[in-house]
């Protein structure tokens, strides 16, 4: 834990409304998958937009951290695509934003996917260590063994059950 904020005055924005398809019956995104769907940003997007800021109360998508257009599926490929930006150029939280975000797509969606996180280029001063550790199979599975560190991830997973929009 940080003895101070490293973004004291994050601008928050407004949570957009959730879309709906016309032709989907109202679901939640976890839940409707199956073998004959077509998964797209969207549905990953759903899935993610509620995680917690480590650092704040707010959701990833209210910081503007990530958006449905930072998210590439590609179906045929397996491949799940997900660059998010930090709120300032020095956040030492990116890291653990990074493994948040793969932790609940680990745990949402098929393991054929390969899932890719990456931090936007240009908006983070350790842009290439974080990428190559949010990346890493082997670091990743490291990182959650420690107790301290799966305890933040799963507060920033789970605590916005608490919250009500």
């Amino acid at each position: 834990m940080t003895l101070g904020l490293i973004n004291a005055n994050p601008v928050v924005h407004e949570r957009r409304e959730r879309l709906s398809r016309a032709e989907d019956p109202p679901h939640h995104p976890l839940t409707h998958l199956h073998p004959d769907d077509v998964l797209d940003a969207l549905d990953v997007f759903d899935t993610v937009r509620d995680i917690r800021d480590p650092e704040h109360p707010y959701s990833l998508e209210q910081l503007s951290v990530l958006s449905e257009e930072s998210i590439t599926v590609d179906e045929k490929l397996g491949r799940i695509q997900i660059t998010f930006t930090p709120t300032v150029q020095h956040c030492s939280m990116a890291a653990v934003i990074g493994l948040c975000l793969r932790v609940k797509l680990m745990q949402c969606f098929p393991p054929h996917f390969k899932v890719d996180i990456k931090v936007s280029p240009g908006s983070l001063a350790n842009e290439e260590a974080v990428n190559k550790q949010l990346n890493d199979k082997e670091r990743v599975a490291a990182a959650l063994e420690n107790p301290n560190l799966r305890q933040l991830v799963d507060e920033c997973l789970y605590s916005n059950e608490l919250y009500t929009y």
